[in-house]
């Protein structure tokens, strides 16, 4: 409860703070609309296109898991702020509600679990995130949407601690591209060679247990300053 709680609310400020209170009616605060079912089907595909699914284009090479969970990752931004927007526009409950909702959906329990290598080859993986966008592209319930994530995010080799550790680290890397220019088209993405995405996940694995303000100082260090 603690960890779902606490990602909801940390998604309801950075919400707030990059789009401006009230974004749950669809305009952010510069008056661009909110899509959140386009922003979570396009993730979707970026995941997709992690797997070898091409007939004629690498077919040897294996799925890029460690990609997959960022995207997996993003993924859950969208369905959360979805799901906010949904409680509070459709009165469906308070955010620890809401929260309350997510414990008890039926494969909430092996979430929590750790995880187990999935027995799906990746094909069936693929087709488990098509059937989230199915889900979402044909109006399901918050509740099912959240099931099919986590069911997502389980063949992503994620569990309840992982995801929770992965999504900390993109919150505060989100907030930091907000703070050096990602809306206004100023923020540099490729940091010595790589994505900003790769040395946040590398800071995290050095340092396990660093706190949300050290991570953001660990960014700042290793940000490009031209």
């Amino acid at each position: 409860m603690t960890k779902i709680l606490q990602m909801l609310n940390l998604q309801q400020r950075l919400n707030d703070a990059t789009n401006g209170e009230g974004w749950e009616n669809g305009i952010t605060k510069n008056g661009k609309l909110i899509d959140w079912k386009r922003c979570t089907y396009l993730e979707c595909a970026e995941l997709i296109e992690s797997y070898p699914w091409k007939h004629w284009k690498n077919i040897d090479a294996d799925p890029d898991y460690e990609n997959i969970k960022i995207e997996a990752v993003d993924i859950w931004h969208f369905i959360m702020s979805q799901a906010l927007a949904d409680y509070k526009n459709k009165e469906l409950g308070s955010i620890e509600e809401l929260a309350d909702n997510i414990i008890n959906l039926p494969n909430f329990d092996r979430f929590r679990e750790p995880t187990v290598t999935t027995q799906k080859d990746y094909y069936e993986q693929i087709e488990t995130v098509e059937e989230l966008m199915r889900t979402l592209l044909c109006g399901g319930s918050t509740e099912k949407l959240v099931m099919q994530f986590i069911d997502v995010a389980m063949q992503s080799d994620l569990n309840l601690d992982s995801l929770y550790k992965l999504y900390i680290g993109k919150n505060i890397l989100n907030q930091f591209r907000q703070d050096h220019g990602y809306k206004e088209g100023t923020y540099i993405k490729e940091w010595d060679g790589e994505e900003d995405n790769v040395t946040m996940q590398r800071i995290l694995d050095e340092t396990p247990s660093i706190t949300p303000e050290a991570l953001y100082n660990a960014l700042e260090k290793c940000y490009p300053k031209a």
